[in-house]
């Protein structure tokens, strides 16, 4: 009966500066990093054996990981990272003030972009500031310019389906240390959440997901592993 635990990233310097991130690589804060360790405090104290673990390539999923892997005494597990696992892009509104872009397009639009399945920001333009055409990390790649959560499962699902499926498979312990929408994907898939409903579940910072799977990778329970901080639960399948 394998295991796995979700952590999302701790809060970020853009998180702290109130800006659209996505893909942009913004690294964490003092109150992020101790978030992180939180999370490693917690995945220490429970009953997983965790023996491999998986993120994104940007940089503040990467240093949680690394953060809570040491507070679990666990720096030598083999960590797997790719770009799948990364935050959906928020195409053209990245970089820009949450509370400045209501104000220009209105709550009700930012709403629909940042809360809606299907319905993707404006694209990011090329050239812009925010461009990662030129990132060595994304060499080969065909960056999206902007992503739905639809079309960030979409991207997602692949290696789940490739890469962390077999692991567990195996019985193997795994953690995921990756972003608010990718790890909302992957909740989305193993939960079989509607898509009306998969906005209104928000994994928090420093408090793991914990999820025990059958042999056929369905869940079997589910809870956050800091129950008086936990938000909505997803329904078992």
């Amino acid at each position: 009966m394998p295991r796995l635990a979700l952590v999302r990233h701790g809060q970020s310097e853009w998180n702290l500066q109130n800006r659209f991130t996505g893909w942009w690589d913004a690294d964490l804060t003092e109150k992020g990093e101790a978030e992180a360790r939180k999370s490693g405090d917690l995945l220490k104290a429970c009953d997983a054996d965790f023996r491999a673990a998986f993120t994104s390539v940007q940089t503040r999923a990467i240093r949680t990981l690394w953060l809570a892997l040491t507070e679990m005494d666990r720096v030598w597990l083999p960590v797997t990272k790719h770009w799948r696992l990364n935050e959906r892009h928020y195409g053209g509104l990245t970089g820009l003030d949450k509370a400045e872009t209501a104000a220009k397009h209105g709550d009700e639009q930012v709403h629909i972009w940042r809360r809606s399945y299907d319905i993707p920001p404006p694209p990011l333009e090329a050239g812009s500031a925010f461009d990662l055409s030129a990132d060595p990390r994304y060499k080969g790649i065909d960056i999206p310019n902007t992503e739905s959560l639809k079309l960030t499962l979409e991207r997602v699902l692949p290696y789940w389906e490739e890469a962390i499926t077999p692991v567990l498979k195996s019985g193997t312990d795994v953690v995921i240390a990756a972003h608010g929408n990718s790890l909302r994907a992957l909740v989305k898939h193993l939960f079989q959440v509607p898509d009306e409903s998969i906005t209104g579940i928000e994994i928090p910072t420093g408090n793991p997901l914990y999820i025990e799977l059958d042999d056929d990778l369905k869940p079997i329970s589910v809870r956050y592993l800091d129950a008086d901080r936990g938000k909505s639960l997803p329904d078992l399948p």
